[in-house]
């Protein structure tokens, strides 16, 4: 386990501790309050200002907005979704990538496939959902990463199956309703996921006019959902987290490379994953072969099972077969012909800040009119704790916070 460094540990107590109203607040103080948390897919950090997001951007400047929401690696949508319910990185939480392969079980998880995403199995930690329904607290979820499988036995009270469709006006009537429920059967936590604009920033890139255009239709969405809540009985104990998983970021069909044609096929097992990142099963013996034809390759990044880059945190899994393979910013790799987008993707190191997120919050327990520095996604849980004192060992940050570096 990497230590985690004292004055970044520090660092982080205290900024997070800066967002609250009332950080000294313990359980029972009041009445618990009310979380909302919304996800916009692939809502890059720079989105609000280039776009002209009225709604969203009077949101931060009324309640808490940092600079930018940093991901975990790799940036993709399921890892990075499931870490904020978490507060675990991939490599401890094991939904190590979109698609991956677990050779303890022998079995492959991909997003599209239904029952691998229900199977509670495939998910590691113990989401914050089943923090609070363990505690007795109610919670729905529509449609977030992990909601649909019972995870260690528990789901949350209310939740959706995934219907990529689904309009998005309805989800907010959903939402409305969950909230307008009777107390004893309301949830006190409520957690909603759009999948735009990921889907139009890979399609046409991040800075293009029709990835304005679903942006500025999001914030709309966000302002009629702002409407809806302030006209709820439970408005006054209602706090709202809105952010995102990860940004996106330019590549070009001139910088791609094929696997594939890099190494001899005869060398891997299996290659799973995506574009920008895989990871290799490796024949019996060929490992070394295939580390000296990736590490010879311009623009690419390769390690083995154990011996990743300490920053991205992802060197030590099962799920992480045995040798991982990452593209430079702005470079693409594909096992086969490529397929699916091509103007943007996401994956790439999170030092890299299209890949960075937004985050802001408002509500009785956060501050007003504060901007913070950008902070890792794994401290989102908890906030999340926090706001809805759900019981630790003992009820103050400096303990809330311990161990956050969660290697």
């Amino acid at each position: 386990m990497v230590a985690f460094p004292l004055s970044h540990r520090t660092a982080a107590i205290l900024l997070l501790s800066s967002l609250f109203a009332f950080p000294g607040l313990r359980l029972g103080a009041q009445s618990r309050p009310y979380v909302l948390v919304v996800s916009m897919d692939a809502f890059r950090w720079d989105y609000p200002e280039r776009y002209g997001a009225t709604n969203i951007l009077r949101f931060g400047q009324e309640g808490v907005r940092a600079h930018a929401l940093r991901p975990c690696f790799p940036s993709k949508t399921f890892p990075n979704h499931y870490t904020l319910a978490t507060g675990l990185v991939p490599a401890r939480h094991g939904i190590v990538n979109n698609s991956f392969h677990d050779p303890l079980s022998g079995r492959d998880y991909r997003i599209s496939d239904r029952a691998a995403v229900m199977d509670g199995t495939f998910y590691g930690g113990e989401p914050i959902w089943a923090t609070a329904e363990n505690q007795g607290v109610r919670s729905a979820c529509f449609y977030w990463v992990g909601s649909e499988a019972a995870i260690n036995g528990v789901s949350p009270t209310y939740w959706k199956k995934y219907q990529h469709d689904f309009p998005y006006d309805q989800r907010i009537d959903t939402v409305v309703h969950w909230f307008s429920l009777p107390s004893a059967r309301r949830p006190h936590l409520v957690m909603l996921y759009f999948d735009q604009p990921d889907g139009v920033g890979h399609d046409h890139g991040p800075e293009h006019p029709e990835t304005g255009q679903v942006v500025r239709q999001l914030d709309s969405l966000f302002g009629r959902l702002l409407e809806a809540m302030q006209g709820l009985a439970v408005a006054d104990s209602l706090n709202i987290i809105l952010l995102s998983d990860h940004g996106m970021g330019p590549i070009h069909p001139d910088q791609s490379l094929r696997l594939d044609s890099i190494l001899d096929t005869t060398w891997v097992v299996r290659a799973k994953g995506g574009n920008p990142v895989f990871n290799l099963e490796v024949r019996d013996g060929f490992e070394d072969s295939v580390m000296f034809r990736l590490e010879r390759t311009p623009h690419l990044l390769a390690w083995r099972q154990g011996e990743g880059p300490d920053h991205l945190r992802y060197s030590e899994h099962p799920r992480l077969l045995d040798v991982t393979v990452l593209a430079d910013s702005a470079w693409s790799i594909h096992w086969g012909e490529p397929s699916g987008y091509s103007a943007a993707t996401h994956g790439f190191d999170p030092a890299n800040k299209d890949m960075h997120a937004i985050f802001m919050a408002k509500g009785p327990a956060f501050r007003q009119g504060l901007i913070i520095p950008s902070f890792e996604n794994v401290y989102v849980y908890d906030i999340m704790l926090y706001v809805l004192r759900l019981k630790t060992d003992d009820y103050v940050l400096s303990v809330m916070f311990r161990n956050k570096y969660r290697t």
